[in-house]
């Protein structure tokens, strides 16, 4: 192809397309390069929607949700095999590909399949079956994202020892499982499996899980585990993993423990996808977990070069990925005025029952010295809490307690990646504690628990004060 493409794109997972459409939408010449013959990257393919709906899979046919109304043996499918999870997946899965095909092809975005490779900082080469082809661009935008790290002490075998890519490739729904790994994603899968009945044993080298995440809601989640019937060993490290005669697999500890299990799942971090990137033709150098550094504007080394999304590390968000790349477009394009902050990004982790926060944790606020205060909600004090049958989950807000602004939204329990979102947009604007005391919410809602959380807050401030 003679002409010259304004951006080339490498992957075409959130960060991808992102930056691919902001750069359309500018009227830019803009090509897409996917290794995979379908977009979406591993987020629409083998993470992030593949293990949100197959949660929503669970919690629907084991009646989850409800067990609290109708009875711990309450169940909408009585024996839930491996292909009730994977229908309801593929069925997700190729609604979010044509959704994303239909976006890129109405902004004119060229697609090339293909294993991307940088020739020099302004000509990549895409290889595929049918030969190679080298392309030339004034701008790169790496977005290659991640792949499951491996260990030489865990023998991946596909079947019953497993990596977060090969869930659904289990052919049968094991009655015991061993997740190694305690960070989002093998947290995610121990509260999946645990739903549907599993005995999991979870093993976590760190004295806790979801270190990142506030030590109240953590605490929280872990009695639910122990409540599922899950197993935690913390402080805990894999020597080495066997398949045995009959199948099953056992996990040898360092410290000299053994763990028995019909599958294992690692879920140890993730790796980088750079290798087929021939990242030393441009001098770009990735550390070893395959993270590429950048700078404020994710720009690498190389001025024209940008990398977004996994790729370059924490925190691994498709909705962080996502606004990275439209703000690496806009600066590659010469736009400085967009700004993101990245302080009021929001985390969702799907746990069961999920989290979801934002701004700081009590132990970073105590950490900087900060005077706040706490009030918190319970949804059991909540009509609609009652009335979703989720009687465990809370809403903790933190405030300054001079000034009274919103410090952080902690809040564990169903719905909490949607509820969050008022907090997220009373802290961008500058709300104050206040705000929620003086505002009327709907009745019966979940949203109420702002309202209380506020209460709750400022009857500990009285009081002291």
């Amino acid at each position: 192809m003679s002409s010259v493409y304004d951006l080339i794109v490498i992957g075409s997972g959130p960060a991808g397309q992102r930056a691919a459409i902001y750069a359309a939408k500018l009227g830019k010449k803009v090509a897409l390069v996917e290794m995979r013959e379908v977009v979406g990257g591993a987020c629409i393919n083998t993470g992030t929607i593949p293990s949100k709906t197959m949660r929503e899979a669970v919690l629907h046919l084991s009646g989850y949700n409800y067990k609290s109304i109708y009875g711990m043996n309450y169940r909408v499918k009585e024996k839930i095999t491996m292909a009730d999870l994977a229908f309801r997946v593929q069925h997700v899965i190729k609604t979010e590909i044509d959704v994303t095909d239909a976006q890129l092809s109405r902004n004119n975005i060229d697609m090339l399949v293909g294993v991307a490779s940088f020739e020099d900082a302004t000509h990549i080469k895409v290889t595929n079956s049918r030969g190679s082809s080298v392309y030339e661009t004034k701008n790169v935008l790496i977005g290659t994202g991640t792949k499951p790290a491996s260990s030489p002490k865990v023998p991946i075998n596909g079947h019953s020892i497993i990596n977060s890519d090969l869930v659904l490739d289990l052919v049968n729904l094991p009655k015991t499982m061993i997740v190694v790994g305690g960070g989002v994603i093998g947290v995610e899968y121990t509260c999946m499996f645990a739903a549907l009945g599993v005995r999991v044993t979870l093993i976590e080298k760190r004295p806790r899980l979801l270190e990142f995440a506030d030590q109240e809601i953590v605490e929280a989640l872990s009695y639910h585990l122990r409540d599922s019937r899950v197993t935690m060993r913390l402080n805990e490290e894999v020597e080495s993993v066997e398949e045995m005669p009959d199948g099953s697999v056992v996990a040898n500890l360092e410290s000299k423990k053994k763990v028995q299990g019909d599958a294992l799942l690692y879920a140890v971090g993730r790796q980088g996808n750079v290798d087929e990137l021939n990242l030393a033709a441009v001098g770009i150098d990735a550390d070893s977990r395959g993270r590429i550094p950048v700078d404020k504007d994710f720009r690498t080394k190389v001025p024209t070069i940008f990398a977004v999304g996994d790729v370059i590390g924490f925190p691994s968000l498709a909705s962080v990925s996502m606004e990275q790349g439209r703000v690496a477009a806009a600066r590659a394009f010469g736009d400085e005025q967009m700004l993101s902050n990245p302080g009021l990004y929001p985390y969702g982790i799907y746990t069961i029952p999920e989290i979801s926060f934002i701004g700081k944790t009590e132990e970073q606020l105590t950490e900087e010295d900060v005077p706040y205060e706490v009030g918190v909600a319970y949804y059991r004090e909540i009509a609609r809490g009652q009335i979703r049958g989720d009687t465990t989950g809370r809403l903790k807000l933190i405030f300054h307690r001079k000034d009274h602004s919103i410090l952080g939204v902690h809040i564990i329990g169903e719905g909490a990646s949607e509820l969050l979102h008022i907090g997220q947009a009373v802290m961008a604007l500058g709300g104050k504690l206040d705000y929620f005391v003086d505002t009327v919410f709907n009745y019966p809602t979940l949203a109420e628990c702002y309202k209380v959380a506020a209460f709750n807050g400022l009857n500990r401030v009285s009081k002291l004060d």
